[in-house]
């Protein structure tokens, strides 16, 4: 039974249908699983008992014949999703002892398929972060090491616990957020497969928001099949999000046909970064080899606005995160700061956000409101958002011109060390998406797959990118990708 959380979705799901496995057993395996990978910090609250009754709730749909794709399957919750009475702090203090009295519609998707919640997991502070060492909760320590060196690694953030946690088996899969690559970029610090879908296919209502014209939920998996089976759960048209879109939700997991052939797909040259690691630049070849093998052609393209996509992500991202985090005064919710004789509600609002806010948000919400401030507004603001608009007028031109998707590294480098880049110079944290940001600018889906190791040992992911709302395309196209390279590494148990 210890072994059980190594299962895939498809084939939990399919031993599950056949009868040689419960979701009790299932369940029990993921929650030991969990209990003993303490030196992770992965998991944050644990929900045992809403994991062991959801567990007999799907068994006896599993007897009734009554039985969809993700019924018994144990997940882990990114702490940004809202759910019902259980601790939804975003990963900061402001939210501490914050219990909703609702469920994201994301969740609630999950939990009508028969899906079980093992509990919530680690994150950077309100998403802002790409290494899991903003969260109120400490560091998430990935579970790979570089060969025999005991140095702690990032898993990459914002969905760090996440991403760990599907890494070292100890859940099936997990829910994540991407507002600039926090699906992605963790996903190929660890192995595993991250997928963003395009802005408005999974409802953002009950996540807690970071940047709203930015964020978007999506799967993180062992297996692009996997990612098909959860994302098909999450999707869909949700009258409380004003930008859910009203769409049918494909068959994803249909879509994967292994079929490439005639397919055109893009390179594109501005993300041929100076100092880029030689071993990162081969992969890329290498992936767009195997493509090109399975029958793609294969296509040098241009996405000239590029190199503005992060200065206008770090604009605007900052300045949804100061209009969107005014919320959090202390007043109705979370923490508030004790009060000296004499204060009022303005110097409750300032020791508040003083104690509850982590450098990094306090950070960012300063710059947005700078950026938003009387004067600046249209130097700054306005500026990127037409520079978001050329971006996406990039995509869209090379679309037009018949690329069906485009191949990219998903990240500048393999995970650093917990510790070793940003604390000096926080610039330096923010070039790790350097490859992702362009995707939410544009709001288009993308993926990362595990194509490799370094020399180090080290997982490296490769991005595909798709047409809006073509998932479908995408996930086949990564199918095939995952296929071509054969990664089953798996990261030396040395937490338990």
């Amino acid at each position: 039974m210890a072994d059980l959380g190594t299962l895939t979705i498809a084939e939990a799901r399919d031993r599950l249908r056949a009868g040689d496995l419960t979701a009790a057993d299932l369940t029990e395996s993921c929650l030991a699983a969990v209990e003993a990978a303490g030196a992770l910090n992965a998991f944050v609250h644990h929900t045992p008992e809403i994991a062991r009754e959801q567990a007999a709730a799907a068994d006896a749909r599993l007897q009734a014949g009554d039985a969809p794709d993700l019924c018994g399957i144990p997940l882990g919750i990114k702490d940004l999703f809202c759910t019902r009475g259980v601790a939804s702090q975003a990963g900061s203090r402001i939210l501490e002892g914050f219990l909703p009295e609702y469920e994201s519609t994301v969740t609630t998707r999950l939990w009508d398929q028969g899906a079980v919640m093992l509990g919530k997991l680690n994150m950077d502070e309100f998403a802002m972060g790409s290494s899991n060492e903003t969260s109120t909760y400490g560091d998430v320590v990935s579970p790979w090491r570089r060969g025999n060196d005991a140095t702690p690694l990032t898993p990459g953030g914002s969905s760090g616990g996440s991403a760990a946690a599907v890494a070292a088996d100890l859940c099936l899969a997990a829910t994540g957020t991407d507002t600039g690559g926090s699906i992605r970029q963790p996903a190929a610090f660890v192995g595993i497969v991250g997928l963003k879908p395009t802005y408005g296919r999974c409802s953002r209502w009950g996540i807690v928001a970071f940047a709203s014209s930015l964020d978007q939920a999506g799967p993180m998996t062992k297996t692009v099949q996997d990612a098909a089976i959860m994302l098909g759960a999450m999707a869909g048209h949700d009258p409380k999000d004003s930008t859910s879109a009203d769409l049918a939700v494909p068959d994803f997991e249909a879509a994967l046909t292994g079929d490439v052939r005639g397919k055109r797909i893009g390179l594109p040259r501005e993300y041929r970064m100076e100092g880029m690691p030689e071993e990162i630049e081969t992969l890329w070849h290498q992936g767009a080899e195997m493509l090109r093998d399975a029958g793609a052609e294969i296509v040098d393209i241009t996405l000239p606005h590029t190199k503005y996509a992060l200065p206008a992500y770090y604009v605007i991202a900052p300045a949804e995160a100061s209009s969107n985090l005014a919320r959090y005064d202390g007043v109705r919710y979370g923490h508030r700061a004790a009060l000296s004789q004499g204060d009022g509600v303005t110097e409750m609002y300032e020791k508040t956000r003083a104690e509850g806010f982590g450098h990094e948000v306090q950070r960012r919400v300063m710059i947005g409101t700078y950026v938003l401030s009387a004067g600046f507004y249209d130097a700054y603001y306005n500026r990127a958002r037409k520079v978001r608009t050329l971006i996406k007028r990039d995509f869209e031109t090379v679309f037009a011109d018949g690329i069906d998707a485009i191949l990219t590294p998903a990240t500048p480098s393999a995970a650093f060390g917990l510790g070793e880049m940003g604390q000096a110079d926080p610039v330096q944290m923010y070039l790790n998406d350097v490859f992702t940001v362009t995707v939410n600018l544009a709001g288009l889906p993308a993926i990362s797959v595990p194509a490799g190791l370094d020399r180090q040992g080290l997982p490296l992911g490769l991005q595909l990118i798709g047409r809006p709302w073509e998932e479908a395309d995408l996930l086949n196209d990564a199918h095939v990708l995952e296929r071509a390279a054969g990664f089953d590494a798996k990261p030396a148990r040395w937490w338990a």
